[in-house]
């Protein structure tokens, strides 16, 4: 299975609009994120989005045309689902299917009333809703996917295991009956905001490498990042055993 990180920015991006750190004028192209979004490609030929934010046009250009079986939405924040109407050129293939909990596709519906009404304007994208719970496994192609909840602030939100890998993105806490859920997972890519600041609904990169000591993985990589995060080379180097940062088209080829 290959994993393709699209995106590994926070909400705003990186650069940051109007920010001239030496970051934002990095010439260094791992320094320029785009906003979160994850594609899994099994050995089966079944493609998978997680999350499907503001940058996805420019995201999907460079790849093959073909469909897309299954939208992963973990959460309503725009970062993650602004980009679902530029999804329109993918009905040539029959229904976009987005999957996401009750609250998720009930805010997916009321932002974009058009694409659910009964006559539809031509043109628009052709949108399914599917209702998923935490711990109710999803059947996509040849894959498994087990939606897990965990805590962005006080919001639950979604991560998604597939096989022995995981991702999960705008985490702060989890429950410790989420763990069981997380056992057996070797590659995982979770959130981590910075290194130093707290912050009230992200992790920062210590946080994230206890969670990921905690269920054992075997290689982390750690993607939502800001631009407070550091070059990349620096900040690479930072990372405590068994992280690595993350960066836009980063491909891992994970065991399903």
């Amino acid at each position: 299975m290959t994993v393709t990180l699209l995106g590994t920015g926070t909400s705003g991006g990186v650069p940051s609009l109007g920010c001239q750190c030496e970051v934002c004028r990095s010439s260094d192209l791992r320094d320029r994120r785009l906003r979160c979004v994850a594609l899994i490609e099994s050995a089966g030929g079944t493609r998978v989005l997680i999350d499907c934010g503001p940058d996805i046009r420019q995201q999907l250009m460079p790849l093959p045309f073909k469909p897309l079986d299954a939208i992963l939405l973990t959460h309503i924040h725009y970062d993650h689902v602004g980009g679902i109407d530029d999804l329109r050129p993918f009905s040539v293939f029959g229904p976009i299917h987005l999957y996401g909990d009750e609250k998720t596709c009930e805010q997916v519906r009321l932002a974009m009333p058009y694409c659910f009404e009964e006559h539809l304007y031509p043109g628009v994208p052709r949108l399914e809703l599917h209702n998923v719970r935490p711990h109710e496994p999803l059947h996509i192609g040849d894959l498994e996917i087990m939606p897990i909840e965990v805590m962005h602030g006080k919001m639950p939100i979604l991560g998604f295991r597939i096989g022995k890998f995981a991702y999960i993105t705008d985490m702060k806490t989890i429950a410790d009956t989420e763990f069981p859920y997380l056992e057996g997972v070797e590659t995982l890519v979770v959130n981590a905001l910075r290194f130093e600041k707290e912050h009230h609904s992200h992790q920062l990169v210590d946080d994230a490498a206890r969670f990921a000591q905690q269920i054992g993985a075997c290689q982390t990589y750690i993607t939502h990042v800001c631009h407070h995060i550091g070059l990349y080379d620096e900040a690479n180097k930072r990372m405590p055993n068994g992280l690595t940062l993350a960066y836009d088209g980063l491909k891992l080829n994970v065991e399903y």
